[in-house]
């Protein structure tokens, strides 16, 4: 009988793996690049309650394991540059978002 348990235990614990990998699988990323490239730190997404957060390194930055949707992108810039938002950045499933090299303003 305690063979029995600890099967559907391990099997019970199988499938919730499993579901987690499957939608990770069907993640995206937004990925780019900030010029110059020490004129910032940390970028972010929001989308509703959803925020995501990365730092950036040597002026690349990528967002990883982004559920497909519609976010607005925010580059956190060092004084003197200002931040940089971008609204409609689209994930899809399964592909990375370039949004390209972003040059920001002082």
């Amino acid at each position: 009988m305690k063979t029995k348990k600890i099967a559907v235990l391990a099997a019970s614990l199988a499938m919730v793996f499993a579901l987690f990998a499957f939608t990770a699988l069907k993640n995206g990323s937004i990925k780019g690049r900030v010029s110059p490239s020490a004129s910032a730190t940390s970028v972010y997404i929001t989308s509703g309650m959803d925020t995501m957060r990365t730092n950036i390194q040597n002026g690349d930055f990528e967002i990883g394991e982004v559920k497909p949707g519609t976010y607005k992108l925010v580059i956190e810039a060092i004084a003197p540059y200002k931040n940089f938002q971008k609204e409609g950045v689209v994930v899809s499933e399964k592909k990375a978002t370039n949004v390209g090299e972003i040059t920001l303003q002082q």
